[in-house]
């Protein structure tokens, strides 16, 4: 599901300029990240399965994904390098205080603009406030206006790893409230990417 919300972006076609391998690759490197989330954050999902969010706890810095320089290697093949630099946008947009990273919030093209992607991140959001911590992500510009409206700003300026290829650091405050829980969304420690 990550790789086919992924796939038609900009970033994606950075990532893998190779139109025919780019699902394939997508979806062994997203395998990767949602593994890592099990076990150092959550996994959440729509109860139809056509939205998922990856979230990490970043309460203290994390180890890298179990042999991630190998798997990646072997996910993305020649194309990892543009995956590490991507890693390196990510991780110098994250604060050093404690915070939950939204890493991915993914809904099946078929599904956008049906409700779900915002369902599940206020359902997110919701989980933030019971932590009480600041949450933070880097959205392509298609998924800015959904994080905006559920509290997310842009924090920081715009990243652009290659011309065409847009990113924008957002974050929130674990006190910008609005909006109740749906019903609709389930924490997964099985999810599928």
């Amino acid at each position: 599901m990550i790789a086919g919300a992924l796939q038609p972006t900009p970033l994606a076609a950075w990532l893998v300029p190779d139109e025919e391998e780019r699902g394939r690759v997508l979806t062994d490197v997203a395998k990767i990240w949602v593994e890592h989330a099990l076990f150092f954050g959550d996994v959440y999902v729509t109860t139809d399965l056509a939205a998922a969010a990856v979230c990490f706890h970043r309460l203290r810095p994390l180890p890298p994904p179990v042999k991630y320089t190998t798997r990646l290697a072997t996910a993305a093949g020649p194309h990892a390098e543009r995956f590490l630099a991507l890693d390196d946008i990510i991780a110098s947009s994250q604060p050093a205080h404690a915070h939950y990273h939204l890493a991915y919030l993914a809904v099946r093209p078929t599904h956008q603009r049906s409700g779900r992607g915002r369902a599940l991140m206020t359902h997110v959001r919701n989980r933030t406030y019971r932590l009480d911590l600041p949450s933070c992500t880097v959205a392509l510009p298609p998924g800015q206006h959904l994080l905006a409206q559920v509290g997310y700003d842009t924090t920081q300026s715009t990243v652009q790893p290659s011309t065409g290829v847009t990113m924008h650091p957002m974050s929130r405050s674990p006190r910008q409230r609005s909006g109740a829980r749906s019903p609709s969304v389930t924490r997964s420690k099985e999810a599928k990417p």
